[in-house]
């Protein structure tokens, strides 16, 4: 188990640092949001298991999966709230995105949500 342990957190830390990667590579807020929201939520995930599973135990077996769950609700939570606020910015998408389907109702104040 500690092998397949650390092969976990090798993979987990590989995924974080794509997602760094990502950061510096995407064109605009929005790619890289979901990078990094995706990324956090399996890289994050990886890295505890594999710890867990170098060093077994039943209350680290429970704080890794509150810190599991806790991680992936933040993390998209966090995500989605990223580029929503983006959007009510203003923030431009790169031009090669096709932008229409965020069409919205106008904002006079009959907004549904």
């Amino acid at each position: 188990m500690t092998v397949f342990g650390q092969i976990l957190t090798v993979a987990g830390a590989l995924v974080l640092l794509l997602a760094a990667v990502g950061l510096l590579r995407f064109g605009d807020v929005y790619m890289r949001a979901s990078a990094v929201a995706t990324a956090t939520g399996g890289g994050i995930t990886l890295v505890l298991v594999g710890a867990f599973l170098v060093s077994p135990g039943v209350a680290d077996g429970l704080m890794v999966l509150l810190a599991v769950v806790l991680q992936l609700v933040t993390s998209a939570v966090g995500g989605v709230l990223l580029a929503r606020s983006a959007v009510l910015t203003g923030h431009r998408f790169r031009p090669d995105t096709a932008s229409t389907a965020l069409a919205g109702p106008a904002r006079n104040g009959d907004d549904p949500c």
